[in-house]
């Protein structure tokens, strides 16, 4: 089934619901995932990504794995 019948299929079950506290439960359930896709970010917090995408656009970043290798070398080292 896609994506767009299982909605269908939803919105039709969904009309035949009239049990108001069973729709409130569900509208509860859909808010919340919809919030969720919503960032809302500080003037300062886009400022940082900003200047993040800067300096790994040059080049200013270690990967992953290298910083998990520097990380345990430190770790031992203690």
């Amino acid at each position: 089934m896609t994506s767009i019948e299982l909605k269908k299929l939803l919105i039709h079950r969904i009309a035949e619901i009239n049990d108001e506290s069973f729709l409130k439960a569900l509208k509860t359930i859909l808010d919340s995932k919809t919030q969720s896709q919503i960032i809302s970010l500080t003037p300062d917090q886009q400022v940082e990504i900003i200047e993040s995408k800067k300096e790994i656009e040059q080049g200013l970043f270690i990967e992953q794995a290298e910083l998990d290798k520097e990380f345990k070398k430190w770790q031992s080292a203690r």
